[in-house]
């Protein structure tokens, strides 16, 4: 399949996002996609997730059968899976080390520095089970749940997707009681990324994937009031985000807005952040589409791409340079020479990310080498 630059740009700018919004004291996380929109970068990697799943499930099914991309989807779930309980066991090992080194950091909850050796096994079941999700892992949770879930749920969207939608907004309705039900370690309801109140965003960007050639024609015929609706949406969620940075001389503003908008939260998946993602992805797909484009041929954004296109190496890399840099930037001194330091550290841990990302992408050719260079040695 051929594979669309901007989406794998944006994908990178996810996982950057996420890397530093991780990072509590660093500079950069000012200026990542949460301090301009009501939504941030998870959102972002999921709806790409779905849109993925979308265009891929249709290439697969129209080639080889519905039976083939049921297969595909099932080995991707485990997949994610294994990466779920690999990240899990190296997220605690790495913080152990930090601490061991006096290290300290904040990113992650430090009890799984403990758990890991105190009671391995444990800890490895509880995470295998999915009874436990370390934070920073736990989206990775609930993308099992989706994919695990999609060779059931993506044929019943192809073949009824009205009704499917109309199921999947009656789900998202009763997120928060389904994910109460929900057994889990946390002394909250549920998992922490309501799967219930998430799904809908997942499978919004599976449609949008698999039907992206039937549904764009009728939405270009009403071009202009598409953007309209869209632009205001994006203006009333920025306005609900600068409002709550200003904080105590904006509250009139922010009561106002709230009380249209409803309660704002993340983890169920609230109104006004999936139509917010929404209204973006429209923007970028529409209005906005051939500065994206260019943005993907830059050097920058082909360094995104290339973060984007490592897939779970990539998620589980930034998740580790999250602590590393989070460790780091908690030994930089006061006043303006550790702002800098920390800037510093901010743009090595993107770095860091993308050399991963390349040389991951790049693993036939230089295991290749190595092996040839061995072989005959």
């Amino acid at each position: 399949m051929k594979r669309i630059a901007a989406l794998d740009m944006l994908r990178g700018y996810a996982l950057v996002c996420i890397m530093l919004d991780h990072m509590p004291i660093g500079v950069l996380r000012n200026f990542t996609l949460a301090n301009f929109a009501i939504f941030d970068a998870a959102e972002l990697f999921v709806l790409l997730s779905g849109f993925l799943v979308g265009m891929v499930w249709v290439k697969v099914e129209a080639k080889e059968g519905q039976w083939a991309a049921q297969k595909r989807f099932l080995k991707r779930a485990v997949q994610v899976w294994l990466a779920l309980v690999i990240g899990a066991v190296i997220l605690a090992l790495f913080s152990a080390l930090l601490f061991a080194l006096h290290l300290n950091h904040t990113t992650v909850w430090f009890q799984y520095s403990r758990w890991i050796f105190e009671h391995p096994l444990g800890y490895l079941a509880t995470v295998a089970l999915m009874w436990m999700q370390p934070n920073l892992m736990d989206v990775l949770a609930l993308y099992v749940l989706l994919i695990a879930t999609a060779p059931v749920t993506v044929p019943f969207l192809l073949r009824w997707p009205v009704l499917a939608l109309a199921v999947s907004v009656l789900v998202w309705f009763f997120a928060e009681p389904l994910n109460a039900l929900v057994p889990n370690q946390r002394p909250g309801p549920g998992l922490l990324f309501n799967p219930f109140g998430w799904q809908l965003l997942f499978f919004v960007g599976v449609a949008m994937g698999a039907f992206r050639r039937q549904i764009m024609p009728v939405l270009l015929r009403w071009r202009g009031l598409v953007t309209l609706v869209s632009t205001g949406i994006l203006l009333f969620s920025f306005t609900m985000v600068i409002a709550w940075r200003i904080g105590l001389p904006a509250k009139p503003v922010s009561d106002v807005l709230a009380a249209i908008s409803g309660p704002i939260d993340k983890w169920s998946l609230d109104g006004l952040r999936l139509t917010a993602i929404l209204a973006a992805s429209w923007m970028v797909a529409v209005p906005l589409a051939g500065p994206f484009a260019w943005m993907a041929g830059t050097r920058l954004g082909e360094a995104l791409a290339e973060i984007g296109r490592g897939g779970l190496f990539s998620f589980v890399v930034c998740v580790l340079l999250s602590i590393w840099g989070d460790a780091m930037q908690m030994t930089a001194p006061d006043g303006t020479m550790g702002i800098w330091l920390r800037v510093a550290m901010d743009v090595w841990v993107i770095v860091a990310l993308w050399a991963a990302a390349a040389t991951w992408m790049r693993r036939e050719t230089w295991i290749g080498a190595l092996r040839t260079r061995f072989g005959k040695v």
